[in-house]
């Protein structure tokens, strides 16, 4: 049994104050937090601080403000097509914004979720810096009940069962000097 449930509301309300929280996505379910407390993130899940946290939001306006203005227009192309999606789209920031996210580059991965109900807590909370609801290394959780065994006291996101995700990781790509990489394949297959 989970008893750790919330609606969306007092689950903004939670994660306004500090709170880590857990929701479902289109891929896999995800631990979160707002971006400034993103170090509890690192800390919970024995994170290597190298490895970055994807800021997701609701729409693509919530999280262009933040790109640099040498990468929106081909951030927007491809935000355009897959976004809500399973692509995350790594791109420069703005000014220091990536330090709470990607300590180690000016750089974030951002992805606007295609589950409904992702988007309807990103809505109420404006974007939130994400990661797999797994410790590092371990295999990511499937539903709200591996999640709450693996963060146990973690606010959970209701009603539960969750809606089916995918299973399976995002695609990652990345902007760099003028070309897309690939930096992890996933769910997503770009033509």
């Amino acid at each position: 049994m989970i008893t750790e449930q919330f609606g969306i509301s007092d689950l903004a309300l939670k994660l306004k104050k500090g709170s880590l929280a857990l929701f479902p996505t289109d891929t896999l379910p995800a631990l979160c937090s707002y971006p400034k407390y993103s170090k509890k993130i690192w800390t919970i899940k024995k994170r290597p601080s190298n490895k970055p946290l994807i800021l997701m939001g609701a729409c693509l306006d919530d999280l262009f403000e933040f790109v640099h203005p040498c990468a929106i227009e081909e951030g927007l192309k491809l935000a355009k097509i897959y976004w809500p999606g399973a692509l995350t789209i790594v791109l420069p920031t703005i000014g220091n914004f990536s330090e709470h996210l990607n300590c180690h580059s000016n750089s974030v991965g951002f992805r606007v979720p295609a589950l409904r109900l992702a988007r309807d807590l990103l809505m109420k909370t404006g974007p939130l810096a994400t990661t797999s609801a797994n410790v590092s290394g371990e295999e990511p959780v499937k539903d709200a009940t591996e999640a709450s065994i693996q963060f146990p006291g973690i606010p959970i996101l209701a009603p539960i069962p969750w809606p089916n995700s995918s299973g399976m990781a995002s695609t990652v790509i990345e902007w760099q000097n003028g070309k897309w990489n690939l930096l992890r394949p996933g769910s997503v297959v770009l033509k």
